[in-house]
């Protein structure tokens, strides 16, 4: 799990820091299209953390199931 958690992290940092930039570039130009792409990004970005979550729960229930049939 700990190689999960680590793609997991950098994907979500990888979508979020661009998201962050694109805002501070939509603050600072107007450009509708940094507004665009600042919020896609940010929608990624929160999916692959909801994704992430989901997965560690269900895998936790999953481990826990495992060791109460041994």
């Amino acid at each position: 799990m700990t190689i999960f958690y680590w793609v997991m992290g950098v994907l979500i940092v990888g979508t979020l820091l661009p998201s962050i930039m694109y805002w501070v570039l939509y603050a600072v130009t107007g450009e509708p299209a940094c507004a665009r792409r600042a919020s896609a990004l940010w929608n990624f970005s929160r999916v692959l953390a909801l994704f992430g979550f989901n997965i560690l729960i269900w895998g936790h229930v999953i481990v826990g199931l495992w060791q109460l049939a041994r």
